[in-house]
């Protein structure tokens, strides 16, 4: 583009368009839509299911509650933002050519700038999104969207789990082919945790596969307490709400106190236990992944309600994950504004200003 400009109108035509593009985000926008194409592109190549699918957003003077950006980018942007995310911090820890701070900012800049814009793009286009009450009321409405059960009628605004299974539509739509490409693809978190558990200090360096199947015993047993959880919370009635709850946190309590312990018997350290958890995490993902794949034999098995309660768990984490960084701006007042006036033109900010202006004058005549 730059040179194109250059050769057309001149040197100086093309550095002022291309700084002002800069500022403007630009390339902040671009690279976000061309992940909405890459995702559907992927998508209908592997199970069909070909439709219009927009890549941008029009020109609106409106807050997206979080919910709502959750729903729509979950899938195309921020799980594969925080895979990248794993995959850097990994790099940065274990690469062997990195040794320096700034040949590892060199050789990852172009990654880093895909993973903050995969991850917040939504938030920083979101007119008020950085809005202290805005971030609350959207904490509020997400929490009650991650916690309402589905089921007929209701739509996949309004609950968690309805949306999870539209979201799986087009596996189970998708022929043989797709089902097993899917898997396989999934298997990919698989290998982090292989490569991760032979670098903490539990193996000694040892290639046993004892060691990895050691890191598989802890897994199982983790999924084991939630399948616990999951039949107590369908068996006991409403009047035994107070029991259960006092078992699950029984349950929490033991966790808390035996992890912690076989950390400290098996030698290791305070690095050791955060590169254990990259290493966990990805596998409980493919483990889900691969259970939606597989949706017909999970079921068969009684696994199905303990897979939904450990997506629903990694749906939490990830939601806590992405609007954490924008309360904690929303803390200062200064950043809303220069969201308002900088990021956007003057068209822009004034819209936003008799939007709210409306929006006061509702809420007078309702009370």
């Amino acid at each position: 583009m730059f040179v194109e400009i250059a050769l057309e109108e001149g040197l100086k035509r093309a550095s002022t368009e291309f700084i002002v593009m800069q500022l403007q985000l630009a390339s902040v926008f671009f690279t976000f839509s061309m992940g909405t194409k890459i995702h559907f592109y992927g998508r209908t190549l592997l199970h069909g299911g070909a439709k219009y699918r927009p890549t941008g957003r029009g020109f609106v003077v409106f807050h997206a509650k979080f919910a709502e950006n959750y729903r729509l980018y979950s899938r195309s942007h921020f799980v594969k933002g925080l895979e990248l995310l794993i995959l850097l911090i990994v790099y940065n820890v274990y690469g062997s050519s990195v040794h320096k701070t700034i040949p590892y900012l060199l050789i990852t800049f172009s990654q880093w700038f895909l993973v903050g814009t995969w991850l917040f793009a939504p938030f920083l286009f979101n007119p008020s999104g950085f809005e202290w009450q805005k971030i609350v009321d959207d904490w509020d409405d997400w929490t009650k969207w991650i916690n309402n059960r589905g089921g007929i009628g209701i739509p996949a605004e309004k609950s968690w789990e309805s949306w999870w299974e539209d979201e799986q539509a087009h596996l189970r739509s998708s022929g043989l082919g797709g089902q097993v490409i899917e898997i396989l693809l999934s298997a990919r978190f698989l290998l982090y945790q292989y490569g991760l558990v032979y670098k903490l200090n539990v193996s000694h360096r040892s290639k046993s596969i004892l060691v990895y199947g050691v890191s598989w015993v802890i897994l199982l047993f983790v999924l084991g307490l939630i399948k616990v959880v999951s039949m107590g919370r369908q068996q006991l009635s409403a009047g035994y709400q107070l029991f259960f709850r006092l078992f699950k946190g029984l349950l929490l309590v033991g966790v808390l106190v035996v992890l912690p312990v076989l950390f400290i018997f098996a030698n290791l350290s305070i690095g050791d236990l955060f590169v254990s958890a990259l290493a966990f995490l990805p596998t409980g993902w493919a483990l889900i992944q691969i259970s939606q794949a597989c949706r017909s034999l999970v079921k068969k098995i009684g696994m199905w309600e303990s897979v939904k309660s450990l997506a629903r768990g990694y749906e939490t984490l990830m939601g806590s994950m992405l609007i954490a960084p924008v309360a904690i701006l929303a803390w200062f007042p200064f950043i809303s504004e220069f969201q308002t006036r900088l990021l956007f033109n003057e068209a822009f900010s004034r819209g936003l200003h008799i939007q709210r202006l409306f929006a006061g004058r509702t809420e007078k005549k309702m009370n």
